[in-house]
């Protein structure tokens, strides 16, 4: 498990990393300032992997741009990060980061919760062009969330589970115990609503765990 640290604010680099996150996220859809430029700032700041993510009014974030328009605004930064997060609709583009050796974390957020056959065969379609998948939903009951448990332990190849919301945010502590291998906290500002931040899930995990 790896905890990343959602960023809406480069200053929060280096808190991030003081807190005990293992990855910083840079949401440039919620940043000011030219991805190049946030990017350099962070390496400044922090010794920390850096995901890049655009993401889409679609998918609950601001970016309201087209496939080719995201990789241009993208582009300058795969030299300077470790791993790029790619939507459905931008995955045409994947082969440009993985060529150059940069980790394609395949992303599907979604306000509805899909059966268990369908989170199956998205995870199948995300798997194609992604080194790692990450599939965000939206439980409305305890039973769906136990059929999103169930799922995250079947999957045996690197998966990132969430949900959405406040109603089951203890989902985000629970599922890295079955095999969700990212966790995404707040540092400031949240990205999503019912994140941790950094330091709430390091305190959550040596409690549950009986870590020093």
């Amino acid at each position: 498990m790896k905890l990343v640290a959602a960023l809406t604010d480069i200053k929060g680099a280096s808190l991030a990393e003081g807190q005990g996150a293992d990855i910083v996220e840079l949401r440039f859809d919620l940043m000011d300032g030219e991805p190049l430029d946030l990017v350099q700032q962070c390496k400044d700041s922090c010794r920390l992997p850096v995901i890049a993510t655009f993401r889409s009014v679609r998918e609950g974030g601001r970016y309201a741009g087209n496939a080719d328009e995201w990789l241009n605004r993208i582009a300058p930064v795969i030299p300077f990060v470790d791993y790029a997060d790619v939507e459905q609709g931008f995955s045409a583009h994947a082969p440009v980061f993985r060529e150059k050796g940069v980790q394609v974390i395949a992303s599907y957020h979604t306000g509805g919760m899909p059966g268990l056959y369908e989170l199956f065969d998205l995870e199948r379609h995300l798997r194609t062009f992604s080194d790692i998948v990450k599939i965000i939903v939206t439980p409305q009951n305890t039973e769906d969330l136990i059929r999103l448990i169930k799922f995250t332990h079947a999957i045996k190849q690197p998966l990132c589970t969430g949900v959405m919301g406040t109603q089951f945010r203890y989902a985000r502590a629970i599922l890295p115990l079955f095999g969700s291998a990212l966790v995404y906290c707040s540092v400031g500002m949240a990205t999503a609503e019912g994140q941790y931040t950094v330091a709430e899930f390091r305190k959550l995990m040596s409690l549950m765990l009986h870590e020093p």
